[in-house]
């Protein structure tokens, strides 16, 4: 399957900004799906994730309750909404499809990675 993440951009702190993960070349619903990010100098970092149906969903704790993961499979895509945005969460933020049946956080378990989208958040 093919990831291409889009949405990001340029906000200001306490902005929102929603990001996009659309998928092609395979069922999309046979995939748990994640968001993660990559700061300058810094490891990739769990964000969130959603389960197969969408029923499951889960965040790290430096962005849950700012953030909300979820996905149509009818439109085989996956979205992000962040709200109360921080300059910390400035960083590529990268979306990743994984055969495993339920939301996870583990990087290594992801079998396929989108090219990542610029998140900027700063005044």
């Amino acid at each position: 399957v093919q990831l291409q993440a889009s949405g990001g951009g340029l906000v200001q702190p306490g902005g929102s900004l929603s990001l996009s993960c659309a998928a092609s070349g395979g069922t999309f619903s046979r995939y748990a799906m994640g968001w993660f990010r990559q700061a300058p100098g810094k490891e990739r970092e769990f964000v969130a994730a959603i389960s197969r149906s969408g029923g499951s969903t889960m965040y790290a704790d430096s962005v849950k309750g700012r953030c909300t993961i979820s996905r149509d499979n009818a439109k085989n895509t996956m979205y992000l909404v962040m709200n109360s945005l921080k300059p910390e969460d400035t960083a590529v933020y990268y979306c990743a499809a994984s055969l495993s049946s339920i939301a996870t956080m583990t990087a290594p378990v992801y079998d396929y990675w989108g090219q990542g989208t610029q998140v900027t958040v700063s005044s």
